[in-house]
């Protein structure tokens, strides 16, 4: 217990720092989330879910946190400029894990609507953050949850009151920017009231070679009737280790798509956790990563149907070369009288050489009536006969294999119902593969 004992010590020897730095909201959850990191720890390899993410090494290395919040010089607008071009998104950022109120978008959101950090929120909506915020993320889940809940400091908040459509996407991008080694928690916070709806993406970049560690915690409420986009791209850097989770709860009718999309990176964990609570909810979990040099991607659903008459669709693609690892563990669970559910889950791997190394488990639990569920799994390379076919009709090899590798992509981008991004994923999955790093000043992701 060597490596939680020094965050342990560290929580107890700077709580009151921690606490002075954010908001209310934060700070009541602290002691439990203590609690039960002593209790649970970090998930070990022996764990069942775990076995192929060395989680004690990730966090065995000291990293440095900006404990006192002292801010971190990025001017935003001369060195980082991701807005997806034809989407124009309301447009804010978080450094390292600080909320950046320096710039935000000069835009009027309809009466009710707020989108910024926890503080803030906390005053315009008092008591709304408290009912919501931990909810969907218990932290007796894992320890990783519970070190989140006890080491953050800002959140970002986004909330739509019934009855209200924000047409414009909120674009979230994420920086990780130190001189020295550094690790940031994240928080994210989404409330979407009946009959509400909205869009949010959220781009993780690393802007410069120090190594770095973040966790990021995702809680989305969707109300009744509520329709709601989270898409989630990661384009980092091989020195960075990301842990994430994203948690959902879903009203009846509700209509909820969660994308995760990882281009480049060092060491990732995704843990996407949605339960559909009411009658006729609707949800759509998808993702991709694109892997190569030692990168590794271990990506753990689970979905769990609670009430009758709802649909579930899953489906992750992965695509791995040199000696790039990836995993795959999926769980979907029919709970007893989640009647006329429909339920499936895919997952697809291409491995294009001998020392990529890709592990997938799908899983199914039923405990209800009249269901339609499926599974299925596969894993090979490219299709030979697709090649010879190409060549033949004179493409050269290299071309030829990167137009199927684009096209086996293409299925994960076609679920994207944000025009803008779909077409700009599509350009940045081809430049993926070609093994260009196209840069913006700072930003490797969008050129």
């Amino acid at each position: 217990m060597e490596t939680e004992k020094q965050y342990t010590d560290l929580f107890t020897k700077y709580e009151d720092v921690i606490c002075s730095h954010a908001a209310d909201e934060l700070n009541s959850l602290r002691r439990h989330a203590l609690a039960d990191f002593v209790q649970f720890g970090f998930p070990s390899t022996t764990d069942e879910y775990y076995r192929y993410t060395d989680v004690l090494q990730s966090f065995a290395f000291d990293y440095g946190l900006n404990l006192h919040r002292f801010a971190v010089p990025v001017d935003t607008n001369d060195v980082f400029h991701c807005d997806v071009p034809n989407l124009s998104t309301a447009l804010y950022f978080v450094v390292n894990d600080s909320f950046h109120a320096a710039i935000q978008p000069e835009i009027r959101f309809p009466e009710g609507i707020f989108v910024g950090d926890m503080k803030a929120f906390g005053k315009q909506h008092p008591g709304v953050a408290a009912r919501y915020y931990g909810k969907a993320a218990a932290t007796g889940r894992n320890g990783i949850i519970a070190l989140n809940t006890m080491l953050v400091q800002d959140a970002f908040v986004v909330y739509i009151p019934q009855d209200v459509r924000l047409k414009r996407p909120i674009q979230l991008v994420n920086i990780f920017r130190s001189e020295a080694d550094l690790m940031a928690n994240r928080r994210i916070l989404v409330i979407l009231e009946p009959r509400a709806e909205a869009k949010l993406l959220v781009c993780d970049h690393s802007m410069n070679g120090i190594k770095s560690l973040g966790t990021q915690v995702v809680e989305i409420f969707a109300g009744e009737d509520a329709f709601f986009d989270y898409y989630d791209l990661e384009e980092s850097h091989l020195l960075t280790t990301r842990f994430a989770s994203v948690h959902v709860e879903q009203a009846a009718r509700s209509n909820v798509l969660v994308n995760g999309i990882t281009l480049n990176n060092g060491l990732t964990r995704n843990d996407y956790c949605i339960s559909l609570n009411g009658e006729g909810a609707e949800t759509t979990l998808c993702g991709m990563a694109i892997q190569d040099r030692n990168q590794h991607v271990d990506t753990h659903t689970h979905i769990v149907h609670a009430a009758p008459n709802c649909t579930s669709s899953e489906l992750f693609k992965y695509m791995l070369k040199d000696r790039a690892t990836g995993a795959f563990c999926g769980h979907i669970t029919v709970k007893e009288g989640a009647d006329k559910t429909m339920a499936s889950q895919t997952n697809r791997n291409l491995c294009a050489g001998r020392e990529a190394v890709m592990y997938s488990k799908p899983q199914l639990e039923i405990y209800a009536d009249d269901v339609k569920c499926s599974h299925g799994m596969s894993t090979g390379q490219l299709d030979e006969q697709a090649l010879f076919y190409m060549r033949s009709r004179g493409l050269p090899e290299d071309e030829a294999r990167l137009m199927l590798s684009v096209a086996f992509m293409s299925e994960v981008t076609d679920h994207i119902r944000l025009n803008g991004l779909k077409d700009r994923l599509y350009r940045l999955v081809e430049k993926r593969f070609r093994g260009e790093l196209a840069r913006c000043a700072g930003c490797e992701v969008c050129a």
